[in-house]
């Protein structure tokens, strides 16, 4: 290890709770905060220090590391009056991973920058699957000297790694990014559905479909998934609208249309108002086989 830097970690839901206990296991000091406690205790039976506010996780930390929920947690757990900014020590570095607003990490470097720090956005894409075994795709945004010394962090996290440019950029790769998974996912389900509706042996199909041209990474995890009928979030519904709400906000900003997106989001708001939204998005099956009388079933 290039140097001994203490991290902090702020959330340790389905994202966090892995990447934070990676860097653990790499024999860096970790300080963590979650605002349900619970959810870092299994950190801190492995040694990790449990601190009371983003503030406090800062002031023992040469970088902190957040990913939480939505712009509005970012916003609070950084720049709030008990956020981490208040507490770092000049020369540290913030970097928050949530897929979150562009404009919003640009105020947060300004702010960073201010008080003598350095601060990175940071959006993943892999999955709870991917968290758990350390091979996210990471989108960098931010002071390149920063992204250089937090890149052995990064190493420990994903597998692959891109600093895509000045604050915000990481933000707006990750938005492009969510702006292909709004396609897969009609993709995987429409196929998997008519599949199933022309007769098919389903999970034959899949097999057969997934290492060709017609196959995703999101095709072999969720369909597979779908086979079950398990609707278990590797990504909230939830946090896939306030994703796509994000590009579709950018979309205005930059004159853009982008039908897919703007029907993806139509779709999982939907769904969400009907009482979806804690489940996965592969769920989307569901609201489409009822636009047909159909009903979605398990396939063994």
């Amino acid at each position: 290890m290039a140097e001994k830097l203490r991290i902090g970690w702020i959330g340790t839901g389905v994202m966090g709770s892995s990447m934070a206990g990676h860097l653990l296991t790499a024999g860096w000091p970790l300080t963590v905060y979650s605002r349900t406690k619970a959810k870092a205790d299994a950190l801190v039976a492995k040694g990790a220090q449990w601190a009371d506010s983003p503030r406090a996780v800062a002031a023992a930390s040469d970088i902190v590391f957040s990913i939480v929920g939505f712009p509005s947690d970012v916003e609070e757990v950084m720049l709030g009056e008990d956020g981490a900014l208040r507490g770092l020590a000049r020369g540290g570095i913030v970097c928050d991973m949530t897929t979150s607003s562009p404009a919003l990490a640009r105020r947060i470097a300004e702010a960073a920058s201010a008080r003598g720090c350095a601060a990175l956005d940071a959006p993943v894409t892999g999955g709870d699957v991917g968290a758990r075994e350390a091979r996210l795709s990471i989108f960098v945004g931010g002071d390149k000297a920063a992204f250089e010394r937090a890149e052995p962090c990064f190493a420990k996290m994903g597998q692959r790694l891109l600093h895509c440019g000045p604050a915000g950029s990481g933000q707006q790769a990750k938005l492009a990014n969510q702006a292909a998974v709004a396609g897969v996912m009609f993709s995987v389900c429409e196929s998997l559905l008519f599949a199933q509706e022309a007769g098919l042996d389903v999970a034959q199909w899949l097999e057969l479909v997934v290492p060709g041209a017609a196959g995703s990474t999101a095709m072999g995890t969720l369909g597979r998934r779908l086979l079950k009928t398990d609707y278990a979030p590797g990504f909230f519904i939830d946090h896939f609208i306030k994703d796509l709400g994000l590009c579709l906000e950018e979309c205005r900003r930059l004159g853009l249309v982008l039908p897919g997106v703007t029907l993806a989001d139509e779709f999982y708001r939907m769904m969400q108002a009907q009482g979806s939204g804690r489940q996965g998005t592969q769920a989307l099956i569901q609201c489409l086989a009822t636009l047909s009388g159909k009903e979605w079933r398990k396939h063994d």
